[in-house]
């Protein structure tokens, strides 16, 4: 995620630790929940009315929760990379430690007819696009090749 020519693709959801890349999400102090994207206002489980938070880089592994394919383009913000407009896998993942579900597009090359629910998947940062200002870089979800461990 470092270098003159990369960035994120979105400002404050990736972060680096131990030079691996991890979603920046939020904890709230009071309660603990778990939230993603970054959380600063108030605290949405309804049983805490904490508004303070602590960053934390969240679970890089996690379980395949669902998952679908993006069989038509997104409308606008998303910027096509394939003209015309190829369908990509999109997987719910629930993060190991925070057992909360975030979505993501799945990896290149990964299609919905290589997921199964219950699999163990990782995080990994690819480019989502190129511009005159280099490769903006967004995260997406890879399943674990089998006996390796994220």
């Amino acid at each position: 995620m470092s270098g003159a020519t990369t960035r994120p693709a979105l400002e404050g959801y990736l972060t680096e630790r131990d030079g691996l890349p991890h979603l920046l999400g939020s904890r709230c102090i009071a309660c603990g929940t778990y939230y993603f994207p970054r959380l600063d206002s108030f605290c949405r489980n309804p049983a805490c009315d904490s508004t303070d938070f602590e960053d934390v880089a969240l679970s890089r592994s996690g379980t395949l929760w669902s998952f679908t394919n993006a069989a038509y383009q997104p409308p606008a913000p998303y910027i096509p990379v394939k003209d015309p407009y190829e369908p990509f896998a999109i997987a719910a993942v629930e993060l190991e430690r925070e057992g909360m579900i975030v979505l993501g597009q799945c990896a290149e090359g990964i299609a919905v007819e290589d997921l199964r629910v219950g699999m163990p998947m990782e995080l990994i940062v690819e480019t989502l696009f190129s511009d005159e200002d280099g490769d903006a870089l967004v995260w997406k979800w890879k399943p674990v090749a089998e006996g390796a461990s994220a």
